[in-house]
């Protein structure tokens, strides 16, 4: 999950490693075994089916969904971006992960049996089945199209081979192009399956490998507080690590991340994206049953508390162990370093494997970026397949046969690819990273109004097609006021006074997500209200929260509930003991 933090430059390293014999031979085995695992996969289920292709014929069972959510969201772009805004302000960006583990539980519990109820593939087709109608499922297909092509896959080839470049100094077309093609060969011939079976492997590496760099930085650590830049800029603090470094929750007014926003107005996004997002849901609904997908929710609420670990505090020993480079704060130093005169946090993970790692485990790190970057491409390539296929493509042509909705789906795939690959000029242009706080924020003023859609849509019978779309396109425009606003006014270097407007300046954006959210609910409310309601016949038939009390008995473990009739009752009652202890840990935790 991206916390909005702009992402590094596409400077050209200062220096570059020559790779050993043994890190060559750890990649290729790597590309090797993800082949295997990719066609071995993709054999297990029939592929000649939308069912099979896009949902891995509904067979999976909890360990490869929990796995394949925390590798669908951990791309590469969350080592560079995550790490470097923990060397710059220590642990509470962590609060970004470890919000994820609770909705994660609410994707299980709450969306996820709504969802299997209204017998849906894509998110979409959710909302036209819950208000009716079609101008709200092809406006959410179109949006979630363009934002992964422009934000999620741009963001993660540019961190992925930014990372390569860095450390070892390949070209970086060469190395984008590579990724590319052997992440497309699979996810095109094995569909979804091939995709949430890489990503359980990947997982595993991503958590190894990350955890021998924290663990061997550790080793060489001094002291975070102590980690300041020989050269300084003068009559400031901006040299220094901040005094809440280690504390989650901070002051709710002049804060970072305040307290307030990180509980609250990050569960706006974090819902969005864990609860609505196509890219995470289809994991899920790809369940064998609904035990399976809660449980796999459960293991990825859990896994979700790793990053903290292996990624946020990493960026803290990179900022303590090389301050003058990770630290820096005069812009011709930062200039030298790492291209960038606004600062080179971002470059704290790729500095600590090139300075840290030795000869064989340099392989090791290169293979954990390539698996975070590519179960994320894999995940959004199948996702984006989905929509497309089965919302724009199956409603222009709906006597289209499955053969059919099979070949366009792999065409498609491969579309995004050479978009993808177009893409890179533009991402290269970028050297002074306003690009991607641009794309970054433009995920974060859409978020909030599609959230409270689904929310209303799922918990409020009432709400009817027209309450539904002109909420949603009144949080759309309110989001883009705000936008247009924060890239109008440049916020001020380091020591200088805001002159921007009050509403940027003293409003976070965590702040704005809750009151954006506010809005398009109250427009939902009073839209619905003023129009006509969904006939009372169709009531029962709309996929909205009353479908839970048909889980209900489960919940309770009432007598009545058969195992034959449930299969998966036995794992769904250590399911719900697995929930409640990630709860205590979460509690506990902040």
């Amino acid at each position: 999950y991206s916390d909005g933090s702009p992402l590094p430059t596409t400077a050209a390293p200062s220096t570059a490693l020559t790779m050993g014999a043994a890190d060559i031979a750890i990649v290729v085995v790597y590309f090797i075994i993800v082949m295997v695992v990719g066609i071995w996969s993709s054999m297990r289920v029939n592929r000649s089916t939308v069912g099979g292709y896009f949902l891995a014929g509904r067979s999976v069972t909890w360990w490869p969904i929990g796995a394949s959510l925390m590798s669908s969201n951990v791309g590469s772009g969350l080592f560079i971006g995550l790490a470097g805004t923990g060397a710059a302000g220590g642990i509470a960006v962590g609060g970004f992960e470890w919000n994820a583990s609770w909705v994660l539980v609410a994707l299980g519990w709450i969306f996820i049996p709504v969802y299997i109820s209204a017998e849906v593939v894509t998110m979409p087709e959710y909302l036209a089945k819950r208000f009716g109608g079609q101008r709200i499922r092809i406006y959410m297909s179109v949006l979630s199209l363009i934002l992964y092509i422009f934000t999620k896959i741009s963001t993660d080839i540019f961190s992925g081979a930014l990372f390569i470049q860095v450390s070892f100094g390949w070209n970086l077309y060469l190395s984008t192009v590579i990724l590319l093609l052997v992440t497309a060969v699979y996810t095109v011939a094995g569909g979804l399956a091939a995709v949430i079976y890489t990503d359980a492997l990947q997982t595993l590496i991503m958590v190894g490998g990350a955890f021998a760099l924290m663990f061997i930085g550790m080793g060489l650590m001094d002291r975070y507080m102590s980690s300041i830049p020989n050269v300084t800029v003068p009559n400031t603090t901006c040299h220094l690590p901040r005094s809440d470094a280690f504390h989650m929750f901070r002051d709710p007014v002049t804060g970072d991340l305040p307290w307030p926003g990180l509980l609250f107005g990050l569960t706006v996004l974090a819902t969005w994206v864990w609860c609505t997002d196509q890219v995470i849901v289809q994991r899920s609904l790809s369940a064998k049953s609904l035990s399976h997908a809660k449980a796999g929710s459960v293991l990825g609420g859990y896994l979700k508390l790793l990053p903290m670990f292996f990624v946020v505090m990493p960026g803290m020993i990179s900022q303590a162990l090389f301050p003058n480079e990770v630290g820096c704060v005069d812009p011709d130093i930062c200039q030298s370093v790492c291209g960038a005169s606004v600062g080179c946090s971002n470059i704290a993970y790729p500095k600590l494997v090139i300075e840290l790692m030795p000869v064989g485990l340099r392989g090791l790190m290169l293979a954990v970026m390539l698996a975070a970057l590519m179960s994320s491409l894999t995940s959004i390539f199948n996702s984006s397949s989905t929509l497309f296929t089965l919302d724009l493509y199956h409603k222009a042509r709906p006597k289209a046969s499955e053969l059919e909705l099979m070949i366009v789906g792999r065409v498609f795939i491969l579309v995004l690819v050479c978009l993808s690959l177009l893409w890179i000029p533009v991402v290269q242009t970028a050297n002074s990273g306003q690009l991607f706080d641009y794309i970054q924020s433009v995920t974060s003023f859409l978020a909030p109004p599609i959230t409270a859609l689904f929310l209303m849509a799922i918990f409020w019978p009432r709400a009817n097609e027209q309450g539904a779309f002109w909420g949603l396109m009144a949080g759309l425009v309110i989001g883009l006021i705000r936008m247009v606003l924060e890239f109008s006014y440049s916020p001020p270097s380091c020591g200088q006074p805001d002159h921007r407007p009050a509403v940027l300046a003293d409003v976070h954006y965590l702040y704005f997500a809750l009151i954006l959210l506010a809005l398009t609910c109250l427009i939902i409310v009073a839209v619905s209200l003023a129009t006509a309601p969904i006939p009372k016949e169709n009531v029962r038939k709309i996929p909205h929260i009353m479908i839970l009390y048909l889980y209900s008995d489960l919940w309770s473990g009432n007598q009545k509930v058969s195992t034959e009739q449930y299969p998966g009752l036995a794992l769904n009652r250590n399911c719900r003991a697995m929930l409640l202890y990630l709860l205590c840990i979460n509690s506990k935790s902040s």
